[in-house]
């Protein structure tokens, strides 16, 4: 059996039924002929659709932020947000789908010569728990205005979120088995990205998840985009506002009680303001308050199960024996939940494994740089590149830096790492590869196709 249980309360919410390989087979062979029928609908009915999905999420966004909080411990007024932003991602690629997937005509000596793109069939996603409905959204927005067909195997611990999911492409008014949910373990991934019908794969997850996923869709030639993990380097440089960049760091670092990938991860300070940075930050992670999701008033719910709250106390425990230095948390707090209290370590150095590991919650390492030469350095010093933030106050510099010297693949200057249904969002080394979202990401799953005429 799959369990669904509350990370706040430790409560058993919901159980179900892992998929069998007949199953399996029988919903990929569903959705396969859903998609022959998908692909040749007009854009337009294609884009009222989508709309219609925005619809059912406004009409039911309580409802479904509840359960995304049930299931995960987001705070629900960030679970609202969440929603808000696939209604917005829907609006966004309906009002840009016709001119995204427009043909582009190239003059060659053909009489005609153009690139067309074409739906290529059935996309596997193989998602994380963190952003339950937003990370499905972003993948499933795009490929169905392209004509694809999806299938989703979501993280096991939202299955009911990606159940729910499902219903809203059905009430939407999308051909039955068009988006499909399998429940089923990891363990089960494998036979599904080699069934034939079956034809890339897209994973949000960690670099070792990424890594297997791409091996076996390798094997069979099946294109993959891989969004993984990483350790965002926030750089504050001696002329930063430093009040406003602890508050923005704080922030980053916080989101969704610390679990996102794109989070704050390493906060690299030049070392002559490095002392004011330092009481400016631990004294808005003060301001933060913990406890249950559901309660307006907290801004830090529970990690999302107590095995990954658990490992995280490993994490900071080995920090300082490695010699780093606890200013504040950095305990597992009495009673039930998968509760971790907002943490800093400062006397963090290269060699500390909160500088060298992607670490998922609310534990924010200080690190400090000589100039701004060894804090472009020290960001660079990663095996990730997924996102990073220069802090500033001479914009030409910052954007220079962010442009030029930081290796990520979106470097934002004085605003916080986040994504954005116009722009591409994806990263580099092991923080994976392809992009989604914008012109780019709707054109990631589609056969980008040359017509030539002579």
């Amino acid at each position: 059996m799959i369990y669904s249980i509350n990370p706040s309360t430790e409560e058993i919410l919901a159980e179900y039924a892992e998929y069998s390989d007949q199953k399996i087979s029988g919903c990929i062979e569903k959705t396969e002929l859903a998609y022959h029928f998908h692909k040749k609908i007009p854009l337009e009915k294609r884009i009222s659709l989508m709309l219609n999905a925005a619809s059912v999420l406004e009409k039911q966004k309580e409802e479904l932020s509840k359960l995304m909080t049930l299931e995960m411990g987001k705070p629900i007024i960030q679970s609202r947000m969440e929603i808000d932003k696939c209604i917005w991602l829907c609006n966004y690629y309906c009002e840009n789908a016709e001119h995204f997937l427009a043909d582009e005509f190239i003059k060659t000596d053909a009489r005609k010569s153009f690139v067309s793109f074409q739906p290529l069939g059935i996309i596997l996603a193989v998602m994380p728990w963190n952003f339950p409905f937003w990370q499905v959204f972003r993948f499933a927005v795009p490929n169905l205005l392209a004509g694809n067909a999806c299938l989703l195997k979501h993280s096991s611990n939202v299955s009911g979120t990606a159940l729910a999911i499902e219903k809203i492409f059905s009430e939407a008014g999308y051909t039955e088995n068009l988006f499909s949910t399998l429940i089923i373990s990891s363990s089960k991934v494998k036979q599904v990205i080699e069934h034939p019908f079956v034809k890339a794969v897209t994973i949000t997850g960690s670099t070792t998840a990424g890594k297997s996923v791409a091996v076996i869709a390798g094997n069979v030639l099946k294109k993959t985009v891989l969004e993984l993990g990483g350790s965002d380097p926030y750089l504050i440089l001696e002329d930063a506002d430093l009040l406003e960049a602890s508050k923005t760091c704080v922030t980053s670092r916080l989101i969704n009680s610390g679990q996102s990938c794109i989070a704050a991860k390493r906060f690299i300070v030049v070392e002559k303001v490095f002392d004011h940075f330092r009481d400016y930050f631990v004294e808005q992670m003060k301001l933060r308050k913990m406890g249950n999701p559901l309660d307006e008033s907290n801004s830090i719910g529970p990690q999302a199960r107590i095995d990954l709250r658990n490992e995280l106390h490993i994490q900071v425990e080995q920090s300082v024996k490695q010699g780093a230095e606890l200013l504040l948390g950095g305990f597992i707090p009495e009673g039930k939940g998968a509760f971790y209290p907002p943490t800093v370590l400062t006397n963090v150095d290269e060699n500390n494994i909160a500088f060298q590991e992607e670490i998922f919650g609310p534990i924010a390492p200080l690190i400090k740089a000589k100039d701004e030469d060894d804090a472009i350095r020290l960001a660079n010093n990663t095996v990730f590149g997924l996102g990073a933030v220069v802090f500033t106050e001479d914009l030409v510099k910052g954007e220079r830096i962010a442009k030029e010297k930081i290796l990520a693949g979106a470097c934002f200057v004085n605003s916080f790492v986040k994504s954005d249904p116009r722009l591409p969002f994806g990263g580099i080394n092991q923080s994976g590869y392809g992009r989604e979202l914008g012109l780019f990401g709707i054109r990631e799953f589609v056969n980008i196709k040359t017509i030539y005429v002579s």
